[in-house]
């Protein structure tokens, strides 16, 4: 039987803060009402948790999770990048605007990642020009990217990675209805922007589905990134769940990887294929902020998933993290039980539950006839 592993985690932001301790910051100028300066975040991080190297170098932020990609060996590794990657542009009329110098890129490669959904509410924060500079950098650096384009069918086209048994694995991205994204950010015929559902209604699952019909061959496992729901909030909607499922049955979906909660959320195995509701973020510059500790936004997963044939899952590890002093260490004691906890918790609808694995890695166990 053959296994494909793959690392997936939730939102990836290395704008304003975490910008600014990298070797190469980028103007520190925001046009938000919480703040003036991208200083400030970094500040409020020193503030609660000590000193942060600066300038720290590319490997700094990812921690913890570097050793454990290197243990674990992902054939493909994915993340949510939600942040534009430019110098340019101007910033959008939307509250919050987030970029990156592009001359800080090497910050993903560090990771040594492979794949960028883009299908989000950040990565136009700059306008066009914003956009087209981040998929120029990205594909100057040699990194996949799905769900954002210089039109509507680059925006839907899939990223295609090819896989060690020959087969390869496509890669789409959309954004929710519900996540942010300002509907003049969809991409049109000859208009850039992002891939955008309008709601997630049978027409809406149609429209994916044709797109992944268009591409996958025998031997492909397909999964697709959704960026839906609101920043805050355990609840997954009945029709997030139907349409979950729907992609599953009817367009040949093998892991739905879901992601725009600021914090974990519930997670199932329907028809023996992975559906990861809200990953959480990464990595932010929130350590010093005060609002939503309830959530725990500090505390996040690394997602290990292990695919066998036909995209069947075969197992999942999570490895507990902690964002601490822009870096991200392992969640151990209290913090580690609290995700564990409510990740049980969240997920016992589905009758999915956790259990200690090796290390600091936690287990998902699923119900045989799922």
């Amino acid at each position: 039987m053959s296994r494909t592993r793959l690392f997936l985690a939730g939102d990836l932001m290395t704008a304003r803060g975490i910008d600014r301790i990298l070797p190469h910051p980028g103007d520190p100028l925001l046009h938000e009402a919480y703040a003036r300066s991208a200083d400030d975040y970094v500040a409020l991080a020193e503030r609660r948790n000590g000193p942060i190297p600066r300038p720290a170098d590319f490997a700094y932020v990812w921690g913890v999770a570097l050793g454990e990609l290197e243990r674990r060996r992902p054939e493909v590794r994915l993340v949510n990048l939600e942040t534009a990657v430019t110098a340019r542009g101007w910033p959008q009329p939307k509250g919050i605007n987030y970029r990156m110098n592009p001359a800080n890129l090497p910050v993903l490669a560090a990771a040594g990642l492979d794949c960028c959904t883009l299908a989000n509410n950040h990565v136009l924060d700059w306008g066009e020009e914003g956009l087209l500079d981040t998929l120029h950098s990205l594909e100057a650096g040699g990194l996949h990217h799905a769900g954002a384009g210089t039109d509507r069918r680059h925006a839907e086209a899939p990223a295609i990675l090819p896989l060690a048994d020959g087969g390869r694995l496509l890669v789409f991205a959309f954004a929710g209805p519900d996540c942010g994204v300002p509907f003049q950010w969809a991409a049109g015929e000859q208009q850039p922007g992002v891939a955008l559902l309008e709601d997630l209604s049978p027409e809406s699952l149609q429209r994916v589905a044709r797109c992944i019909r268009a591409a996958k061959r025998p031997g492909d496992r397909v999964v697709v990134a959704l960026h839906w729901g609101g920043n805050w909030g355990f609840d997954i909607p009945a029709e997030q769940r139907r349409f979950a499922h729907a992609l599953i049955d009817e367009a040949g979906v093998d892991l739905l990887h879901g992601h725009s909660s600021h914090h974990v959320k519930g997670i199932e195995v329907y028809r023996q294929r992975l559906i990861l509701y809200g990953c959480g973020d990464l990595l932010d510059d929130y350590e010093g902020i005060d609002d939503h500790e309830i959530w725990r936004g500090d505390l996040g997963l690394l997602y290990f998933a292990d695919l066998g044939d036909e995209g069947r899952l075969q197992a999942l590890e999570l490895v507990p993290t902690r964002q601490r002093r822009f870096s991200l260490q392992y969640a151990e004691y209290a913090d580690r039980q609290w995700l564990r906890d409510t990740l049980n918790r969240e997920s016992a609808r589905f009758d999915c539950r956790l259990r200690d694995g090796d290390g600091p890695a936690l287990l998902l166990d699923w119900p045989a006839a799922a």
